[in-house]
């Protein structure tokens, strides 16, 4: 069992302040403006979603955007949560259940040990233990889903730079479609951290302005499905994007038709101060 690490810390550790903060992640004035319906009727699978890992009360507005949409879509097997580590170099994937104060969320053990059993992604739960990334998107997940939630498994998997991402990659795809299991990603990332509290300051004026030019920029290439445009402008402009790893393999993993920016903002948005900044995005891919 994998316990809730940073509930207290990134949101309520209790389920009825946990569900109160949510519902105003959804009706909040950077948030969709709404809860999520019940799908409707011939609607597209969502292959994919990007989403930000801050405390809720920052980027949890621009998350619900990414979750609401999964809502509405049609339900699939498996949920593959992809994050950075945080704390090491190390990659890999978890088998525990996950707990969160609004219950259990299972991972699919058959799916996991026939991708390790491939040879470049291993069981790690370690880096799993004391990872916020991915314990984050839990509660969202279970809130949006209501009683759906039970229905799903997820397979976590953090990718640190021990992760040969082609190999990974080929990996995933090979899995899904030798085990016909009806995926969606969900891909955690926080965007441009800026300010001498991340050891980033590429500008001094013009901070709200320059940090959407930097973030648009990276969104482009996301959007266009360009791995090596993306991969080239995170490394010649520095862009603190901490999941990028997570989001190149993910571009590496899925083909889509239809890709959309749901929501973008800032932490200095929110609280008008742009000394440090995170940029959180909302990205869903059809």
């Amino acid at each position: 069992m994998r316990k809730a690490a940073y509930a207290g810390l990134f949101y309520p550790k209790t389920s009825n302040a946990l569900t109160k903060i949510l519902e105003e992640c959804f009706s909040g004035k950077l948030g969709p403006g709404a809860l999520p319906s019940k799908p409707r009727p011939g609607a597209l699978p969502v292959k994919a979603v990007i989403c930000p890992h801050a405390g809720y009360v920052y980027s949890g507005m621009a998350a619900a955007w990414s979750y609401k949409a999964l809502a509405e879509a049609n339900l699939p097997e498996l949920f593959i949560l992809i994050g950075p580590n945080h704390r090491t170099n190390e990659s890999g994937v978890s088998i525990e259940t996950f707990e969160t104060p609004l219950g259990f969320v299972r991972a699919d053990q058959d799916f996991a040990k026939a991708l390790v059993k491939k040879g470049n992604i291993k069981v790690n739960e370690g880096i799993h233990a004391d990872e916020h990334s991915l314990e984050v998107q839990l509660p969202f997940l279970q809130f949006a889903l209501g009683d759906r939630t039970e229905k799903i498994k997820i397979l976590p998997l953090l990718a640190s730079d021990d992760l040969d991402l082609d190999k990974a990659a080929n990996d995933l795809k090979e899995t899904i479609s030798e085990l016909k299991t009806k995926v969606s990603f969900i891909v955690s990332s926080d965007f441009t951290h800026y300010g001498p509290s991340y050891g980033y300051l590429p500008f001094s004026d013009d901070i709200k302005e320059n940090l959407s030019k930097l973030d648009k920029e990276a969104i482009e290439f996301i959007r266009k499905g360009d791995v090596k445009g993306f991969e080239k402008y995170i490394h010649e402009t520095g862009a603190s994007v901490c999941g990028y790893l997570a989001i190149i393999l993910l571009l590496k993993t899925i083909t889509f038709d239809k890709v959309s920016l749901e929501q973008y903002y800032t932490s200095g948005d929110v609280v008008g101060d742009y000394t440090n900044s995170v940029s959180y995005a909302s990205i869903v891919f059809r």
